[in-house]
């Protein structure tokens, strides 16, 4: 009887956290300066989700991301999520992430710890993310490091852009604006 419960009570909490997880703003995560970045504050606006690298051939896009912020924070909120996934090109810690971003690119977006966004140590909110581009047919949407989701103002997946995608092309925008 003690397992049948104990069972019972595993099941209603695993259907529980399912639950949360009802989209984006369900999600909170660490910034890199040690704070929280809570989605929930971001109801109103686009969100970009970026997953980045500061060794990576994409590397000089956080200043097309920077610009694209500052040019729409009105309406646009852009979390970058460095990883380091793809051929080990995220390999500082938080800290030396941050300043780097800070001092070669100026950026003032909110900049996530650094998570897994591939494999067994997958971050939730890219579980998430992967699962709501299969849904709409996008299949293993993260190739690379600078990968773009974008969600609209209710939080709904619009589109997932590809990585060699530059941020204020007009494949970007066209989401934007």
């Amino acid at each position: 009887m003690r397992t049948l419960l104990l069972c019972v009570a595993l099941f209603a909490g695993l259907v529980a956290f399912k639950d949360e997880v009802q989209n984006i703003y369900s999600f909170k995560v660490k910034s890199l300066d040690g704070g929280t970045i809570n989605f929930k504050d971001y109801k109103g606006k686009k969100i970009m989700i970026v997953n980045t690298a500061s060794k990576c051939g994409n590397t000089p896009q956080y200043e097309e991301l920077e610009k694209l912020y500052e040019q729409y924070k009105d309406k646009l909120v852009i979390v970058g999520f460095p990883a380091n996934n793809f051929g080990g090109q995220e390999p500082g810690t938080n800290e030396e992430i941050g300043e780097f971003c800070k001092k070669n690119y100026g950026v003032t977006f909110p900049m996530a710890e650094k998570v897994s966004v591939k494999g067994d140590d997958i971050a939730p909110i890219f579980q998430y993310l992967i699962a709501e581009a299969k849904k709409k047919g996008m299949e293993d949407p993260i190739k690379w490091n600078f990968t773009k989701f974008i969600l609209d103002e209710n939080g709904n997946l619009l589109t997932v852009i590809h990585h060699k995608t530059k941020p204020m092309s007009e494949e970007v925008l066209k989401y934007i604006k």
